[in-house]
């Protein structure tokens, strides 16, 4: 295979055109190469040549198909890439096609007409001449009842007025027979006598008749009369055999006509009523020069044929061809046979047109309608002819505008590709495009300030995780052990920094302090009153070391005035969580915002009497899990913190004994919601119980894990935090 795509390479390279991808390609590219090769093959002499031609012309088959598809391809991918080559396929298909069917529709329409209405004035010439030959029996019939009045039948019954007026003209083949009381009566003349009536068929009765009969196979005009004389019952029939001459006259300003009887499969068929449509071709040996007659190899040899196709007088002035069948009568048997005979016209428009509107008769009698019609119908031509250029036009300029927005907006595009916001689509008009320009330059603006926001976004961001990394900071790093608790915490902001705060503030080797604080809102606003609210925590912690110091130092010296005391009870200050929510809540209430607040837990743990001493400031009451199983609430404090001024807490302590667990959380453990509710405190109480001989890391983890299957795929609604602190000191 890679030697073939290799070769095709190689070829389509020489061509300076690109290699053959699709299956259809390359598989026109090998028979055309199969084409070529036995194509001169072919050129041989002998049977090998004959084969080789053979494959050659197969293969030429096969590739006009492939090639077609090729060149539609072409067609959608080159030519109609372009919108302006797009909307003038559009307006062809749309305008253009239903002009080219409605013309089409109206063309066969007209020969249909035009074919019918030859058809029709060819049947109406017959039915003159029929008429004629049914008036002039009628005359004979009379006459030869007048000579029977004496009431006694002669030898032979003289008509010599018929002589003279059949002796020429359009009635000289017309041949007489007459009946009287059913028996033959002989004529004279002698020529008059029709030789091949002998008899009268059992359907003549008293009732006229006239009409195209068939009689053994060939067509006559009849027309037969009775008349009652001296109690004798005459009857008179003319009959006039269907020849060239009859069909001249009845193709006279038509064109040409031809007359053949139907055989007897014919008439048979004929019993259902179908139309037997026969194509116009050659006429037969025996016609004149320019008539027609069926191309149909099986033309019955006794086809009857008339007139004479003049030659065109324009060039639209084609042949109109057209069948009819003709109703003839069996002289025998007296049925009707609907397609008895058949009609073939071959005609002209121009022959039609001066047929319907009689134009030599009217032209003879100084009268224009007919010019008038034609002039007419000119000139609507000539109209819609101008209404079809205006239209045209009108699509040329619409296009343009179409095709000159498209291009306008692609060249905006560009400019957009290349960084220039600032470009603009110059609108001129007040359509649907003019619209869409109007669109584009509102989106490019849109565009700019949307570019420009995410610049400020990313800055944002960009300031948020360094600020997100420096509240990481802030949070204790790592466990922190006493010989009698260990404690663990961490903290899952809600969004890129955390409103939740706690830490772990070590006092010496025996002591640790515990924070645990939710501060009101989310996002930046409550990061940055954490961080305040973290460092008036530590700075408390630190000064608090100080004042130990400097009590101590005092106390060496022997120093013992009002502010040594006063320091040493600064030194003591954080054993008390108290008093620390009391200058908390001083400090947010006079540096913060009135709506800003924060709740707060603070706990001091000495770890040599193992006793908690704690105050809480509005926050979720931390659960002291015991050993044993039960729970405690640790809810002993005040209000929120920085709320209200001056506000006083209170603070309560308690021993705890080995295996206890202190669990302390924040708003974002308890609250997340599902279909079945709250997450809730005996969830969490119920997690922690089932791990408490784990790690604390794994409890956390464990508690987490439930919080996430909790929620689910919903997104995180509040920060989560989590402190646990278990106590390892057997209770003695």
């Amino acid at each position: 295979m890679s030697r073939i795509r290799n070769f095709e390479t190689l070829v389509f390279e020489k061509l300076r055109r690109p290699s053959p991808t699709g299956k259809v390609h390359r598989s026109a590219f090998w028979l055309f190469l199969v084409y070529l090769a036995f194509g001169l093959l072919g050129l041989l002499p002998g049977s090998g040549g004959d084969l080789c031609t053979l494959v050659a012309d197969i293969a030429l088959l096969a590739l006009v198909p492939l090639c077609l598809i090729l060149f539609l391809r072409w067609i959608f991918g080159h030519f109609l890439r372009k919108v302006r080559n797009r909307l003038i396929l559009t307006y062809l298909l749309m305008g253009l096609a239903p002009v080219v069917l409605f013309v089409m529709l109206a063309a066969i329409a007209l020969y249909i007409f035009s074919g019918q209405f030859a058809i029709f004035a060819g049947n109406a010439e017959s039915n003159a001449e029929l008429m004629k030959l049914a008036a002039q029996n009628q005359v004979f019939a009379m006459h030869v009842a007048n000579s029977l009045t004496t009431g006694k039948v002669p030898k032979t019954i003289s008509l010599p007025e018929a002589k003279d007026l059949l002796a020429a003209g359009e009635f000289a083949d017309t041949r007489l027979a007459v009946f009287v009381d059913g028996h033959h009566e002989a004529l004279q003349p002698a020529g008059l006598n029709a030789s091949d009536l002998q008899a009268l068929p059992k359907w003549v009765g008293a009732a006229p008749f006239q009409g195209l009969v068939l009689d053994h196979g060939q067509l006559y005009l009849r027309a037969v009369d009775t008349a009652m004389a001296a109690g004798h019952q005459v009857t008179v029939v003319s009959s006039m055999p269907l020849e060239d001459e009859e069909v001249d006259r009845i193709a006279a300003g038509l064109g040409s006509a031809m007359i053949w009887p139907s055989s007897a499969a014919d008439l048979n068929d004929s019993k259902d009523g179908g139309i037997h449509v026969r194509v116009m071709g050659e006429p037969p040996a025996h016609a004149k020069a320019g008539t027609a007659r069926a191309a149909s190899v099986d033309v019955p040899h006794d086809a009857i044929v008339g007139g004479q196709l003049p030659p065109k007088q324009h060039f639209y002035d084609i042949p109109v061809a057209f069948y009819g069948p003709l109703a003839a009568t069996d002289w025998t048997t007296g049925k009707l046979h609907p397609h008895g005979a058949n009609l073939t016209m071959q005609s002209r428009p121009s022959l039609l047109y001066a047929r319907l509107f009689n134009y030599q008769q009217l032209l003879n009698a100084s009268n224009t309608m007919g010019s008038v019609v034609r002039d007419v119908l000119i000139g609507i031509a000539v109209l819609f002819g101008l209404l079809e250029l205006i239209a045209f036009y009108g699509a040329v300029r619409l296009n343009t505008t179409i095709t000159q927005s498209i291009r306008d907006l692609y060249a905006a595009t560009e400019a957009i590709d290349h960084g220039d916001f600032e470009h603009r689509i110059q609108v001129k008009r007040r359509d649907q495009l003019a619209a869409l320009s109007q669109s584009f330059n509102i989106m490019t603006a849109s565009l700019a300030r949307l570019l420009e926001e995410q610049r400020e976004k990313q800055r944002l961001q960009s300031e948020l995780a360094i600020a997100q990394e420096v509240q990481a900071n802030l949070f204790p790093q790592g466990n922190i052990r006493l010989a009698s608790l260990e404690v663990h915490g961490f903290c899952l902001p809600a969004r890129t920094v955390s409103g939740d705060y706690y830490d772990f503030l070590q006092l010496g080797d025996d002591a640790l302090g515990l924070a645990l604080g939710d501060i009101s809102g989310k996002g930046i606003s409550a990061a940055l009153l954490m961080a305040s609210l973290h460092s008036a925590v530590r700075a408390y912690r630190f000064a608090g070391e100080e004042l130990i110091s400097a009590g101590t130092v005092a106390l060496a010296t022997g120093g013992r005035t009002a502010s040594g005391e006063q320091e040493l009870e600064c030194g003591e200050l954080f054993e008390e969580p108290a008093k620390i929510l009391s200058l908390l809540n001083r400090h947010l209430y006079r540096s913060t915002q009135p709506e800003k607040y924060a709740t707060l837990f603070l706990a001091h743990f000495d770890a040599d009497a193992s006793r908690l001493t704690y105050s809480n400031g509005g926050q979720l009451p931390p659960l002291l899990l015991r050993s044993n199983g039960t729970v405690e609430r640790l809810d002993r404090g005040g209000t929120v913190v920085g709320l209200l001024d001056n506000m006083v807490y209170e603070q309560d302590s308690m021993e705890m004994y080995a295996g206890d667990i202190l669990i302390a959380y924040s708003d974002g453990v308890t609250e997340p919601e599902n279909e079945f509710g709250d997450f809730g405190e005996e969830r969490l109480v119920d997690v922690v119980r089932r791990h408490r001989h784990l790690p604390l890391e794994v409890i956390s983890g464990q508690v987490m894990q439930a919080l996430r299957n909790w929620i689910g795929a919903q997104e995180q609604p509040d920060d989560i935090t989590l402190v646990l602190a278990r106590a390892g000191r057997m209770e003695g």
